[in-house]
């Protein structure tokens, strides 16, 4: 399928390396059996269509899977995604797993017809200039576009909510936003609300007096006094009691908390960030997240991408996982063909599970399938292959060639311990074609040899 041209206003592009142009799109899916309309802009993050409530595009239908596909802007256009649907979806009348949507053609789920529509101007977005924030990494325009945004974010003390699956590194984030901001050098205060019993939570929240309850034999500060003069970061606020809310909500007003048992309010410099990996705006629909805590909570609002969002960052963070190894070690010393096999997957844990797939890679080198659970790699296998079928001969071809190569080079490189010399000789090729497929696939040698 033909990717959209620049000139179709559906293309992501770079200006600079500080900012980059993101088309003004909307995603618009009607239907002959739903009544109105639904909508929703893409932006920079995907947008999930499905029946889940958690999805960003809902179609309530039965021939709709709960996660049926995504929409993402590219430097090629917008790429749709089928997510092992069903039902399938279908570009022009055609069946995809990938596919580009152009403001010409449109995308069949279920009874629902898709299309894109321009809605105005395309938006400059500022990228953070570097790949690192923090301890966070990504070099990828959604992640430095998450860095600057959480840049400026850290200046002010306003409260940040992050939204991001399980396993993004919301914490990592929130650590960078208080080692960024004039609050650095207080204290980095955590609590994680999904783990902490819910009998417990107000103690943790506020503290408590001697004999508020049984056990309670000192008076104790909650985390909020504890993190003054810093930030408190509250994971999984969305796990937070119904009956707790508006005790938050009066805190965060007020800069008080009273202590469980006490009379007294006490006042605290606090600076909070808060994550959730739940859509609180459903929550508010539901019943379960009071609308007045989520503004209040929502002052600046940021994203984290999952990391099949971000695949150009995986090769990045493997990097990053196998020097902090004892002994530090490269991608060279990765089994061939890891690295296709770690970008072929969609990664449902995120950093955290290709964290652990990379320290199993590191103790068993010889096992590489094992590094990922058996079921994903059947997936990621079928996928890519289906990938591939999306694609014209040509550009399949290449794809092919690219990831052989690479796994090749990458082989003899680990075989001759990293020399272009012996690896040229191996490979019956000259030293200057083995640097120029190095460069190409960003392989490193011997930092050493002359």
């Amino acid at each position: 399928m033909a990717r959209p041209s620049p000139q179709d206003g559906t293309t992501l592009t770079t200006i600079h390396r500080r900012m980059a142009r993101v088309p003004s799109l909307k995603i618009v899916a009607t239907s002959r059996t739903s009544g109105p309309a639904s909508e929703r802009r893409l932006g920079l993050s995907p947008v999930i269509a499905g029946t889940s409530a958690d999805c960003d595009l809902v179609l309530d239908d039965p021939a709709v899977s709960r996660r049926h596909c995504t929409f993402t802007i590219t430097p090629d256009g917008v790429l749709v995604k089928d997510l092992g649907s069903k039902n399938g979806t279908s570009i022009g009348g055609i069946e995809i797993r990938e596919g580009f949507l152009t403001t010409t053609s449109f995308v069949r789920v279920g009874p629902f017809s898709i299309r894109l529509q321009v809605e105005g101007e395309p938006e400059d977005v500022p990228l953070w200039p570097g790949a690192r924030y923090g301890a966070a990494l990504g070099g990828s325009i959604v992640m430095r576009a998450l860095f600057d945004r959480l840049h400026h974010a850290a200046q002010s003390d306003a409260t940040v909510l992050l939204y991001g699956e399980s396993g993004t590194g919301k914490e990592v984030l929130a650590r960078a936003v208080h080692d960024d901001g004039p609050r650095r050098d207080g204290p980095f205060i955590v609590f994680d609300a999904g783990a902490t019993p819910a009998s417990l939570i107000e103690s943790e929240l506020f503290g408590h007096v001697r004999g508020a309850f049984t056990g309670a034999t000192t008076d104790r500060e909650g985390v909020f006094l504890a993190a003054s003069g810093g930030t408190l970061f509250i994971d999984e606020i969305g796990e937070l009691p119904l009956d707790l809310q508006p005790k938050l909500l009066r805190a965060l007003e007020s800069r008080e908390v009273r202590p469980v048992g006490g009379s007294a309010f006490l006042p605290f410099d606090t600076r909070v960030v808060a994550a959730t990996h739940r859509d609180l705006r459903a929550g508010v629909e539901a019943g379960t997240f009071r609308e007045d805590l989520l503004y209040r909570l929502a002052v600046l609002e940021a994203k984290v991408p999952a990391l099949r969002d971000r695949k150009d960052d995986i090769e990045l963070l493997v990097e990053h996982f196998l020097a902090a190894e004892v002994p530090p070690r490269t991608t060279l010393d990765l089994p061939p063909g890891a690295m296709a096999l770690l970008t072929g997957h969609d990664w449902p844990g995120n950093v955290r599970e290709l964290r652990n797939a990379v320290a199993r890679l590191v103790v068993f080198p010889d096992r590489a399938d094992g590094a990922i659970d058996p079921a994903g790699v059947e997936g990621a296998a079928r996928s890519g292959f289906d990938a591939l079928l999306a694609l014209p001969w040509r550009d399949a071809r290449e794809r092919v060639v690219d990831r052989f190569e690479a796994s090749y080079l990458a082989a003899k490189l680990r075989e001759h311990g990293g020399s272009t010399t012996k690896t040229a000789t191996a490979m019956g090729i000259s030293r200057q074609m083995v640097h120029r497929l190095m460069v190409r696939h960003g392989l490193r040698g011997d930092a050493n040899e002359h």
